[in-house]
């Protein structure tokens, strides 16, 4: 990036995206291969999924007199599911870690390769880790409550109560709308918190509360594009390439989901730059200082490199 810090509090979310989708261009070949090794597989995992659940299902949903066989057909999915979530959860943090590393790492001039990414990423990722697990116990009280408000919902429509079900409504699409987007954006913007400050976990989470406030309807909409654009990538390869191969041929399937697949590629990338440049914009926007020679040195940390910078002559000659 190539803005001062006092002009981030100004950007829109145009400026942002643009600002996000230049980053790469600074070092095309370290992105390439954090998209190619780490984003790619998470991407194509994520719409690939169905195509090994849905038969599955199909099975465990057709007739079955069989005990052991429909017992071994849900050990099989249940395996998948689990191998599957633990894949996605890998990918998802090793992917957070090498993108916000690598961004910082230029926005303070500091030398970019990929195998300086690949070298931060243990460290990086243990404390996205815990910062992930405290998020993980919040959605799980959001879960709860979702649910709540869903059985509620089900009662009123069998009982037929107008005013209950107006309640209940409401509240399941705010829940869903409102609260779900807040929570995944708290959660991005704790991750990058994680990466390049000194706190993680529970403090992280509330110092990505703190960085929010004024900017909350900027990520409310950063986060709610994402989700509606990988939402309907996933639809459109749920019914053409999973359910559609009475309408379509094998071939055309092929190429829709490949291009599906990219496409969702470059959503994950672009989300990934976003929730970065964000972060920066939510610094600049509370006036608190990014100093680029105590991130350099930050940064430094988690490649094993604790020299302190003392004059700018030797961060001339680290950037060299």
């Amino acid at each position: 990036m190539d803005l001062a810090p006092e002009e981030l509090q100004f950007l829109s979310i145009p400026d942002i995206l643009r600002e996000s989708t230049s980053i790469p261009k600074q070092s095309p070949k370290t992105f390439y291969l954090i998209t190619l090794t780490l984003i790619f597989p998470l991407s194509f995992a994520i719409l690939a999924h169905s195509l090994f659940t849905h038969p599955l299902l199909n099975q465990l949903q057709g007739p079955s007199t069989d005990p052991a066989q429909l017992h071994h057909k849900w050990t099989v999915l249940l395996l998948f599911q689990f191998f599957y979530l633990i894949f996605l959860f890998a990918f998802s943090l090793l992917s957070t870690a090498a993108v916000v590393f690598t961004v910082a790492s230029l926005y303070t001039s500091k030398p970019v390769s990929f195998s300086n990414t690949l070298s931060a990423i243990p460290k990086v990722f243990k404390r996205l880790f815990i910062t992930f697990l405290w998020v993980s116990l919040l959605m799980v009280a959001y879960n709860f409550l979702f649910v709540g408000f869903l059985v509620l919902l089900i009662i009123a429509i069998d009982s037929q109560n107008p005013l209950l079900l107006l309640f209940s409504g409401v509240a399941v699409v705010v829940l869903f709308l409102v609260v779900h987007v807040y929570i995944t954006a708290l959660w991005h913007l704790a991750s990058v918190v994680s990466v390049l400050e000194s706190v993680y976990g529970f403090a992280a989470m509330k110092k990505s509360y703190e960085l929010m406030k004024g900017k909350t309807g900027m990520a409310f909409a950063l986060v709610f594009g994402y989700l509606t654009s990988c939402g309907i990538i996933g639809v459109v390869f749920g019914t053409v390439v999973v359910h559609g191969g009475s309408d379509y041929g094998v071939f055309a399937r092929i190429v829709v989901g490949g291009f599906l697949v990219g496409l969702l590629v470059i959503v994950n990338l672009v989300g990934l730059l976003l929730q970065s440049v964000f972060y920066y914009v939510c610094k600049s926007y509370h006036h608190q200082g990014i100093d680029k020679s105590a991130l350099h040195d930050h940064l430094g940390g988690y490649l094993g490199e604790y020299v302190p910078l003392k004059s700018s002559i030797q961060m001339e000659n680290l950037d060299v």
